[in-house]
């Protein structure tokens, strides 16, 4: 089920937003100003928002930075037709999307349903970005990678090594291959033991958490990363 939270003063418009998307697979949770919106992404998950600017209890705009330090969720801000500043503020502090007043209830469910697809999307490029080896998680696509809950911070060509290997399990990668794709700065030589020195460090910090026995040297020819 998709949750998707209205904040909208004019209870009419509310309502009319709710029938407009009504769907079997979503859930709807109504708010009229911003203490009542609060309480709701305090308690519940919510996939979507939609959010008026002008609310009688507080900035609309105040309220958007606010979800967004908390929740994982799209935004669309709905705004009056003039208020030209307010919608490029909202860009700029996250709004996903913006509709302005007054709209088209079909144009904004095609809004909706745009953001939706694109949650999806990155939630499954998420899925299929994210390894895990037993206790342990590596998200390449926000390059966050944890012993159960304890995160393992690398550097940059750090974590291009792992990706690399990663991606190309229990398959030797030669050293040149490696040495091309992880320093891609258009150098124009890269000493190969800047790669020793890096297999190493990598090495050393999951070490720390009991992964590296994964790094594998074939010699000779270059690194592989175990899962068998």
């Amino acid at each position: 089920m998709i949750n998707i939270l209205i904040v909208e003063d004019d209870r009419s418009l509310n309502a009319g937003v709710k029938l407009a998307l009504r769907d079997p697979e979503y859930v709807f949770y109504q708010a009229y100003q911003i203490e009542e919106a609060r309480k709701i992404i305090q308690t519940e998950k919510v996939d979507l928002v939609l959010l008026d600017l002008n609310l009688p209890d507080g900035n609309g705009l105040d309220f958007l930075t606010e979800i967004k330090e908390s929740l994982d969720a799209a935004v669309i801000v709905l705004t009056a037709n003039d208020m030209e500043l307010d919608i490029v503020t909202g860009l700029e502090l996250g709004a996903d999307d913006y509709v302005t007043k007054p709209f088209s209830l079909m144009v904004l469910r095609a809004r909706v349903n745009t953001e939706l697809r694109k949650r999806e999307e990155l939630r499954n490029k998420r899925l299929e970005s994210t390894y895990r080896f037993g206790e342990y998680s590596f998200d390449f696509v926000h390059m966050k990678f944890y012993k159960e809950k304890m995160e393992v911070e690398l550097s940059k060509t750090e974590q291009k090594l792992l990706k690399i290997l990663v991606e190309n399990k229990n398959q030797t990668v030669p050293r040149g291959s490696l040495v091309d794709r992880i320093w891609t700065d258009g150098a124009e030589y890269v000493d190969e033991n800047a790669l020793s020195v890096t297999v190493n460090r990598l090495r050393s910090k999951l070490m720390d958490t009991g992964a590296g026995n994964y790094i594998k040297t074939v010699y000779g020819i270059g690194y592989m990363w175990v899962t068998a």
